[in-house]
């Protein structure tokens, strides 16, 4: 009954049009009330010590040095080296999108930003170069979503507080999936390309592509110090947020000299929205998470799927399932705080390793955002493509299926995760 009661106000709300935050405080009200102990001051405390997290300040540390990034050529010079590197081969820019997007991903964490930047520079490239436009579109889509699978990822950042597992370790166990999901696309846009018949870009001479590289050079060491950092324990995922930030602003003001005062304001500005929505959402679903647990909701999912426990297997299969429905409604950050809480309980009853979970869970939250009717990522390329939403939801379906496909590959085999995941650790 408080399952129904939960997951029938949540869905009320969102249904005439409330805001996903202010939907997870109304369904933790009536769900309160449900309980007979309903207190505004109860939900006053849990919203305040939601978002009084050490571990979320990373969030706006990142999100401004993407935004930093972005404004200070980091990005461009980036889509510059992939270009100068593969831009020869038939289907070039198409490969080159991948390739940018992976070595984007490792700098921004954020899918969205990653679209607009990409479907800017390279979707007007692929349209003039021949390239199906809805194809192309598609693949800036899928491309995009690596990004919160490779480190610094801010979904990983609100999946650890929200399961209360280690952010670096998931940091670190999301780099080899990222890479597969980029090897994904790569086999899906050779098959699908291998008949155009495109002109690829004239091959760069070996002083262009040292030059590019030289350019890139800065910009293709922010990652290696988040890592090794991480890694050798010199700072926490938090004070690498801060240290990404510092690095972004040192190489976009004094190196590339950039970053122009208004550009930095506007970066500023940018990334403290982003962050304020993010954290207001946590602080939201702090609520819900503790009535959740105080309802034994969690208990009563277990026993509902008490014989699929004996199968690990089976119930990450069902689990994903699941994610994958949601995911066709929700933006990524709602899908987290709303089903972690409800679904650690069960991954650990049957024994699933939580950071394994959590790299499987952040995969199909991530393609969620190309996935219709809602796809927050398909709206981004098609709004700065100018495109309409069909061209590109029809452009996306064969990159989503090979995701899909990876997705229920690493759920079959986990140690195609957890092995380089220990390796990296």
């Amino acid at each position: 009954m408080t399952i129904a009661i939960f997951i029938g106000s949540l869905l009320a709300a969102m249904a005439l049009g409330v805001p996903i935050a202010f939907a997870l405080l109304i369904s933790g009200a009536v769900l309160m009330w449900q309980l007979g102990m309903f207190n505004a001051q109860i939900i006053a405390e849990n919203v305040i010590h939601g978002a009084d997290s050490y571990p979320l300040l990373a969030v706006p540390f990142f999100l401004l040095a993407g935004e930093i990034m972005n404004a200070g050529g980091l990005s461009r010079r980036l889509i510059n080296l992939a270009m100068t590197l593969i831009g020869h081969i038939h289907g070039g820019l198409g490969y080159v999108t991948i390739l940018a997007a992976v070595m984007m991903a490792a700098l921004s964490g954020s899918a969205v930003a990653d679209a607009a930047m990409l479907a800017a520079l390279l979707l007007p490239m692929m349209i003039a170069a021949g390239h199906d436009p809805a194809r192309s579109a598609g693949l800036i889509s899928a491309s995009s979503i690596i990004a919160p699978v490779i480190p610094p990822s801010i979904g990983f950042i609100i999946f650890g507080v929200a399961a209360n597992v280690s952010i670096s370790r998931l940091f670190m166990a999301g780099i080899a999936p990222g890479l597969m999901l980029g090897l994904a696309l790569w086999l899906t846009w050779w098959w699908l390309s291998r008949r155009e018949n495109v002109k690829p870009q004239a091959r760069r001479s070996g002083a262009e592509v040292l030059t590019a590289l030289r350019e890139a050079s800065f910009a293709l060491v922010m990652p290696v110090i988040i890592i090794a950092g991480l890694k050798m324990g010199v700072f926490t995922p938090t004070e690498a947020g801060v240290v990404a930030a510092v690095y972004a602003f040192a190489i976009a003001t004094f190196v590339y000299r950039e970053l122009t005062l208004q550009q930095l304001y506007k970066a500023f500005a940018d990334a403290a929205r982003t962050s304020a929505v993010v954290m207001f959402l946590v602080a939201a679903a702090a609520v819900s998470a503790w009535l959740i647990t105080v309802a034994n909701i969690p208990q009563q999912v277990v026993a509902l799927l008490d014989p699929l426990i004996e199968n690990p297997v089976l119930l990450m299969v069902a689990i994903m399932v699941l994610v994958m429905m949601v995911g066709t409604a929700l933006d990524l950050t709602p899908t987290i705080l709303i089903l972690v809480p409800v679904l650690m309980p069960l991954v650990k009853a049957a024994g699933i390793d939580p950071v394994y979970f959590g790299v499987m869970f952040m995969i199909n939250c991530s393609i969620g955002l190309i996935t219709p009717p809602v796809g927050v990522v398909l709206n981004t390329v098609a709004g700065v493509g100018r495109l309409k939403m069909d061209q590109v939801i029809v452009g996306v379906l064969p990159f989503m299926l090979a995701q899909f496909l990876l997705m229920f590959l690493l759920v079959l085999f986990p140690q195609l995760v957890m092995t380089p995941a220990r390796l990296f650790y």
